[in-house]
């Protein structure tokens, strides 16, 4: 369940009567997964390991269009749900907890969740995943609600934030919902439909990438990428793509396909090049302790999108992506970490009292006083209990 601060719309000043009802629209496999932190080394083989931490959430798309609807987006997600225990807990926590609009997903009878149990040890996170391509729809099955399946297709692979994508890959049977902005997982030699559709119907499109396993690095082979308004790769995508040594030298060339081109730089924070003005931006990363990593990648494009969509300057964006993603790693989950604004308002608080903080680096963020309230709850906030079906 979001810890939002009610009454923070990004967008406010910018709506209007005929604007789509949709902010951003998203389609993609949704998983459970389960989270395992606090493990002092990788597990060893014959032998029992003890977590110290662990949380249960939905997974998969549902972590970037969990991050979206707490930063306050209008979200519609497109996916298909088992009718098992673990898809019925997903659907109502993304629906119910979140406010997400699954108008346009399906449950499909007899379909078993896909599940990733994923372990965060030293920094980083190893993934098992389990799952089986939904069937095809079966005719006359309607839209929002448990009945009916959504997909057909597979893909495999996982993204840069940690996003398993080893099951059903959606091919959207009918058009998307007219949206400001479409987010698109980009794959070689895939092409998906509603995409274009979406961006002639006035949505800006911001693919996302994953690892590519032909290691041909092509990037005429992701045909949607000539509909993207933004291209958001990691340094080593940037630099396999462009066939650069620089993540730098990367998006500037990435600019010159695509009118936004930002690579994230991990530890060293994130660039950005727009190819319509030659604007380039550069903010370095939150120094943080970091307790799960899973999702950071998928809020910090949340992040992103939701500075894009309320205009504002392109360093400004960055830096508040950086700091949502930042703010999501110190807690467990993919989408159990995406912060809302109350979150992003008690760091802000907090910040400001630290008596060794640079005034030059809060200067980064004072563009945070014209969204945040005066006053806001201290530091930490409780977060969502991390577990599945407690009773009442």
């Amino acid at each position: 369940m979001s810890t939002d601060t009610p009454g923070i719309d990004p967008l406010e000043a910018l709506r209007a009567p005929r604007d789509p009802a949709c902010d951003v629209f998203l389609t993609g496999p949704v998983f459970l997964d389960i989270i395992f932190t606090g493990l002092d080394s990788a597990p060893v083989r014959g032998t029992e390991s003890w977590a110290r931490g662990m949380g249960s959430s939905p997974g998969g798309v549902a972590n970037m269009a969990t991050a979206l609807a707490r930063l306050g987006l209008h979200t519609s997600l497109a996916a298909a749900f088992g009718d098992d225990h673990y898809g019925e807990y997903c659907w109502d926590a993304l629906e119910q907890g979140e406010g997400i609009d699954l108008s346009m997903s399906h449950t499909v009878p007899g379909w078993h969740s896909p599940v990733t149990v994923s372990m965060a040890y030293e920094g980083e996170r190893t993934m098992v995943s389990h799952g089986h391509e939904a069937p095809a729809p079966a005719p006359g099955a309607g839209t929002g609600s448990r009945a009916g399946a959504a997909w057909t297709g597979t893909s495999t692979g996982t993204t840069e934030t940690g996003t398993s994508t080893a099951a059903a890959a959606p091919v959207f049977p009918q058009c998307p919902p007219r949206a400001r902005a479409a987010i698109a997982s980009l794959a070689p030699g895939r092409s998906e439909p509603w995409v274009a559709t979406a961006a002639r119907d006035g949505a800006l499109v911001f693919g996302d990438v994953g690892w590519d396993e032909t290691g041909r690095w092509d990037l005429d082979a992701l045909p949607d990428l000539a509909h993207c308004e933004a291209f958001l790769p990691n340094a080593e995508e940037a630099m396999r793509y462009t066939r650069t040594d620089c993540p730098r030298a990367a998006a500037h060339a990435l600019a010159e396909r695509v009118p936004l081109a930002v690579v994230t730089l991990g530890a060293e924070g994130a660039y950005a090049v727009d190819g319509r003005t030659g604007t380039a931006a550069a903010v370095p990363a939150i120094e943080v302790e970091a307790l799960d990593p899973t999702g950071a990648g998928d809020v910090f494009v949340a992040g992103f999108v939701t500075g894009t969509l309320a205009d504002w300057p392109l360093a400004d964006r960055l830096a508040f992506a950086g700091l949502t993603a930042a703010l999501s790693v110190q807690e467990f989950g993919g989408s159990l970490s995406a912060p809302g604004w109350a979150e992003i308002a008690a760091w802000w608080q907090l910040i400001r009292t630290c008596d060794r903080q640079d005034p030059a680096a809060l200067e980064r963020y004072a563009f945070l006083d014209d969204l945040l309230p005066a006053t806001a709850r201290a530091w930490p906030l409780r977060r969502a209990v991390p577990t599945i079906g407690f009773r009442q």
